[in-house]
């Protein structure tokens, strides 16, 4: 008796095990999956005209004797304020932070580095793009600009750094894994740049 107890009670479970795999199954395979992929966006959607990004970095305001966007190294910390046309994300101690986003979500952080009496010594800017494409694009065409104004850089794989009177640039490829952009330093040569202003 208590072996046909056991044996139903085992076939009942068996046909709730097989009767809930069925339901599961016929549910899975009657409803579509919900992941649905887009074609990636064609390049020029994805990407700014790097030519027309470059001079958003370099900013409008370059006047004689500024390093980038109007600002000079010795500068106070109120000429930035006072000029810088990005959104401010950063005020501490030793420097400002700025940034920008283009439509095609790339992002420029431009930093002002200061010394202690609140004047600009270093400036870098961080370009964060989408694609390996735009990242060749905008190098190709900082290399340019910068050749031009400062003369033949030297080089190495991932790096360009042009030095000319008292300033010296470096462009580096920070590109990693699916991460694609550049970082420039701009940095004073002559301490008495800084003294002059």
């Amino acid at each position: 008796m208590k072996s046909l107890k056991t044996s139903i009670t085992s076939l009942l479970f068996a046909a709730v095990i097989i009767g809930c795999d069925t339901k599961t199954n016929e549910k899975t395979e009657s409803t579509p999956d919900s992941a649905v992929t887009e074609a990636p966006a064609p390049t020029n959607e994805l990407n700014s005209d790097q030519s027309a990004l470059l001079q958003t970095i370099l900013g409008e305001n370059n006047a004689e004797g500024s390093v980038l966007r109007g600002i000079a190294f010795g500068d106070a910390v109120s000429k930035v304020k006072a000029s810088e046309t990005f959104e401010m994300f950063e005020e501490v101690a030793d420097h400002l932070g700025y940034t920008a986003e283009t439509p095609q979500l790339e992002t420029i952080d431009v930093q002002y580095f200061l010394t202690p009496d609140k004047k600009v010594n270093r400036i870098t800017v961080d370009v964060y793009l989408n694609s390996p494409e735009a990242t060749k694009q905008l190098w190709n065409a900082a290399k340019k600009h910068f050749t031009e104004q400062y003369e033949a850089p030297k080089e190495e794989s991932n790096k360009v750094t042009w030095t000319k009177k008292s300033i010296r640039i470096n462009m580096e490829d920070v590109s990693k894994g699916k991460d694609y952009g550049l970082k420039f330093q701009f940095v004073p040569t002559d301490k008495n740049v800084l003294a002059a202003k």
